[in-house]
């Protein structure tokens, strides 16, 4: 039985990204919440990122807590243009989706792109690969200062 993730609502910024990235993996995991698809020693790697971020987390309760605050800057509105592909061999899937929202201190719009491979177990995902747009994230929170 895995630890449950206290205080769902603490991450309601990041719904959209929940969504697609369940549908994303509809059928390949078992269902239920983002944090439930994720085993309990999954290790993220995120690949191209932003400066202060992490390159690196291990653990389903890690990876929560790194995503807990992500509403104090960024409010995903929306994510979209989803691609799936799976190799069953290996159990690698590849997703790419896009996403749109806003920066919470300056109602800044923003928008990005994203390519996630993930190595699933056991009906779970037990390894991520996240790679995004980091000047995206640059231009949105007015990194740096113009």
């Amino acid at each position: 039985m895995k630890a449950p993730i206290a205080d769902l609502t603490d991450f309601a910024a990041l719904e959209p990204f929940f969504r697609i990235i369940e549908q994303g993996v509809d059928g390949l995991v078992q269902p239920g919440h983002f944090f439930d698809l994720l085993a309990e020693d999954i290790t993220v790697d995120y690949v191209i990122t932003v400066p202060g971020y992490p390159r690196h987390v291990e653990g389903r309760s890690a990876v929560a807590e790194l995503y807990r605050p992500y509403g104090t800057t960024i409010v995903l509105d929306r994510c979209f243009g989803l691609a799936v592909h799976h190799d069953p061999t290996t159990g690698i899937v590849v997703l790419e989706y896009a996403s749109e929202g806003h920066v919470v201190g300056t109602g800044q719009r923003y928008s990005n792109r994203y390519i996630s491979v993930l190595t699933l177990r056991d009906g779970e995902i037990s390894h991520w690969r996240d790679y995004l747009d980091p000047i995206a994230v640059f231009d949105a929170v007015g990194w740096p200062p113009r």
